[in-house]
């Protein structure tokens, strides 16, 4: 693996790993129903949280790592053009769409978590009942959940292209210094053969 692709790997992966620790956080940290009180009939009073600002680094964090993989990468569709194996291709297919699925349902869920756990006091009305928002159980920590599965798809995604693509073109090593022998074999001649008298011939063997 080359290292400009395990750098960005390690890098998304981290992204990946504090968007889903920071979710998990704000999960544990969350707003519960029976924490808001009501100050009057039309206004809730909300205890401190650091909820909010979790969920806002969680929902950084996974943006980040979103655009630092499609960057990296480039357009899926003008590096088809690349002369990728089909194996390769259709796998980066898949991841690149997976990817993108779990990230805006992840980045969704994160960003509503976050407003909701913000300190307000509105109050809504729901069939003649006064309720105030709260952030339901199970919310960041799906949240997180994806985070991982879109990271996850990112990283095989970029890898399959980028190793497609640096295996189509296979390198020959010391290509350029290959020692070229010349054959050990005698070369013919197109001369026409001489005859030599039998009497010369031994004249010239004893002498």
């Amino acid at each position: 693996m080359e290292r400009k692709v395990l750098i960005v790997c390690c890098f998304v992966g981290f992204l990946g790993l504090l968007s889903a620790a920071t979710s998990f956080a704000a999960e544990a940290t969350r707003i519960k129903a029976s924490q808001v009180h009501f100050v009057t009939m039309d206004q809730c009073m909300y205890p401190r949280s650091p909820a909010m600002s979790l969920g806002l680094i969680a929902t950084l964090a996974l943006m980040i790592s979103q655009i630092v993989i499609n960057v990296s990468t480039g357009c899926i569709c003008c590096r088809r053009s690349v002369q990728i194996p089909d194996s390769n291709w259709k796998v980066a297919l898949v991841c690149f769409v997976l990817s993108w699925f779990t990230f805006v349902i992840a980045f969704l869920l994160l960003f509503t978590g976050a407003a909701l756990n913000d300190e307000r006091g509105e109050e809504s009305v729901y069939f003649g009942y006064y309720y105030c928002y709260v952030v339901k159980p199970g919310v960041f920590a799906g949240g997180a959940i994806l985070s991982l599965a879109s990271v996850a798809f990112g990283i095989v995604y970029y890898i399959s292209l980028t190793e497609g693509k640096n295996g189509s073109h296979p390198s020959y090593p010391n290509q350029g210094v290959i020692a070229m022998g010349q054959p050990q074999v005698p070369s013919q001649t197109n001369q026409d053969p001489v005859f030599v008298h039998e009497d010369t011939y031994i004249r010239r063997q004893f002498t």
